[in-house]
């Protein structure tokens, strides 16, 4: 009886689990400052960085793509979606960027990646395969100590201070992080959908590690065009 409770109970949560998430979603259904994604990595230093992802939404308030936090940055690296319609914000290590004049019309399926590099600061976007302009962020300081990451939220301290007026509703996939800014020809790959890119070294789509908190489900992958 007792081994039976413990299965049950086991089973009624979610677990940190490595998954081949090729061709599935994860959707976020609803406003809540609960619900979210949790990736597991095993790193703990990142001198640049490289996140790409899909995402489709119908949101045309604030909402958080992506949120890195440190035990002493809860800022170390977030994508951030501003209710002005063609602004995202990229935050790096306490400090952000905005780039403008983008383009997100809703309930369509976009690609976006983004580059940074702690030497010299710069960071780019990729928005459906084309590229933003450079823009300084923060130089001298990599991301270091354990980190948090979270799709769904944006984090205001370390695992949590979630806020549902700038959760995610919509779908995300694909996603990839690597440790190292990849060229403008890897990116142009995984735009394309292509075999041959190189998966992420930090987060892989096709061998995840993540839980999922609250109300998030994983579906098959389904194009709104």
């Amino acid at each position: 009886m007792v081994k039976l409770l413990v299965f049950m109970v086991m089973l009624a949560s979610c677990y940190a689990e490595t998954q081949d998430l090729s061709g599935k979603v994860f959707v976020f259904p609803r406003e809540t400052a609960r619900d979210h994604v949790k990736l597991m990595t095993p790193k703990t230093s990142f001198n640049a960085l490289t996140v790409c992802l899909r995402f489709v939404t119908d949101l045309t308030r604030n909402y958080a793509l992506f949120s890195l936090a440190t035990p002493t940055i809860s800022n170390a690296f977030v994508l951030f979606k501003k209710s002005v319609e063609d602004i995202i914000s990229v935050n790096a290590q306490d400090s952000y960027t905005v780039f403008l004049a983008l383009s997100f019309p809703p309930n369509t399926w976009h690609t976006m990646c983004s580059t940074w590099n702690s030497e010299n600061g710069i960071a780019q976007l990729w928005v459906d395969g084309k590229p933003t302009i450079k823009r300084f962020i923060h130089s001298g300081k990599p991301i270091s100590g354990k980190p948090i990451t979270i799709l769904g939220q944006e984090q205001d301290n370390y695992g949590g201070g979630f806020d549902a007026t700038q959760s995610f509703i919509g779908m995300i996939s694909r996603l990839h992080m690597w440790d190292h800014v990849i060229p403008p020809d890897e990116i142009q790959r995984y735009e394309t959908d292509s075999n041959f890119f190189t998966p992420g070294n930090v987060f892989n789509w096709g061998a995840l590690d993540f839980e999922i908190v609250g109300n998030v489900l994983v579906e098959d992958e389904v194009f709104i065009q």
